[in-house]
Order: C-alpha cells, then sequence, then structure tokens
C-alpha cells in the first residue's frame, strides 16, 4: 500500500504550495523541493508497480490517444490553409498538456491539491514542461513527413520507453516516448500523472516569412 499522506511529503508540498504563492516570479531556488517531492514519491511508487500497472497502462493509452488527436488536427489545419495565399508561409505549431484540474482519480483529494497540482503544472517551477507532455513539439510543415509512430517514439527498437520502471512487468507495455519525458525529464511523480485521463491541447499558427 502506498501511503500518499507521508508527513513528510506533506510538509515539502505545503512549502512548495506556499512558495509558488509568494508572489516571486523567478522559482529556480525553490526547484530543489519538486526534486525531493518527486525521489521520495517515486520511492515508494517503484515498491508497487504491480498495483499501479493498471493506470500505468490507461494513462498510457489515454496520452497517446490525445496525441493522435492531436497530431490528425494539427496535419488537418495545416492542410487546410495551404489553399490561402499565405498558406505556404504558415507554420503550425502542436503542443499537448495534461488537463489544469487536478485528477479526480487520484488517491489523495483534499483542498491543497489544486494549488499543487497548478505548481507542478507551472513551467517556471517544471520547466522541461513548457512544450507539454512531449520533449518537443509537433511543428508543421517541417515534421510534415514524421509518421504519428515516429512522433509518439514508437519506431526505435524496442518501441517501449519504460526505463526506470520494473523491466520485466513493463517490457510489454509500449510506452510512448511522452510518458518516459514527463516520468524522467520533468519535475512530475510517476503518482502525479499516472491517474490524467483528460488533456488540453494548444495548436498556434503564425506566419514566416523570409529575411
Amino acid at each position: 500500500m502506498i501511503h500518499y499522506d507521508d508527513y513528510v511529503i506533506e510538509c515539502i508540498e505545503q512549502e512548495i504550495i506556499q512558495t509558488y504563492y509568494d508572489g516571486k516570479i523567478d522559482y529556480t531556488e525553490h526547484q530543489n523541493l519538486l526534486t525531493l517531492r518527486k525521489v521520495l514519491l517515486n520511492r515508494q511508487a517503484l515498491m508497487h508497480q504491480q498495483d499501479l500497472l493498471p493506470d500505468i497502462i490507461a494513462f498510457n493509452e489515454a496520452l497517446r490517444e490525445a496525441l493522435s488527436e492531436m497530431y490528425e488536427t494539427a496535419r488537418r489545419i495545416y492542410r487546410d490553409t495551404l489553399s490561402c495565399d499565405y498558406g505556404e508561409h504558415l507554420e503550425v505549431t502542436a503542443r499537448c498538456y495534461l488537463s489544469g484540474n487536478y485528477p479526480p482519480l487520484h488517491p489523495l483529494q483534499n483542498d491543497s491539491r489544486d494549488e499543487l497540482w497548478c505548481a507542478l503544472r507551472d513551467s517556471g517551477y517544471n520547466p522541461l514542461y513548457e512544450d507539454g507532455v512531449s520533449l518537443s513539439t509537433l511543428t508543421l510543415p517541417s515534421d510534415f513527413r514524421e509518421s504519428f509512430d515516429d512522433f509518439i517514439g514508437m519506431t526505435c527498437p524496442p518501441p517501449n520507453w519504460n526505463e526506470g520502471l520494473d523491466p520485466e512487468l513493463t517490457k510489454d507495455l509500449h510506452l510512448i516516448s511522452a510518458f518516459h519525458h514527463l516520468f524522467d525529464h520533468t519535475h512530475f511523480a510517476l503518482t502525479d500523472f499516472i491517474f490524467v485521463r483528460d488533456f488540453r491541447t494548444e495548436i498556434t499558427m503564425e506566419v514566416v516569412t523570409g529575411e
């Protein structure tokens, strides 16, 4: 059983919330709090991977579906603009983010969770999350020839981004690269994001002019 209400973690989270809302813009000095929290939570979680496996699988599938929808929508928008006068100079950028709402499936629910979730999703506090769940954005036309499997990292052997997890337990999960990015590169703990099922897509268009 994972003890999400561990007293030490609770104290760290309260400090994160306090420093996040103290009005400062530069959060660099406080990122060690996020690192410590992530290490402590992941240490607990990784001892109970069998219990968490259904949510790891469900999150990975929900994330794949959200990225697939974003991928197709961005490509459709780009193709539709080619008939416009500025179409060939248009750049479309797509990003996918975890929902702004604290995951209702998370076992720990209390009044401070929304504030903590807000801090975790702030790129000032969590800089490698600035472009969302993926390490790089989907940018068209430069990425137009990239297949969806390329984009989610399923074309490199083996097609399973399970570094840091039990290799035997997760060997057949086909975890996508965005899962690895959230787990390994950002300040989210494993149990922060595996209960998420909703996502927010951001697609922007910019007319690029040559110098």
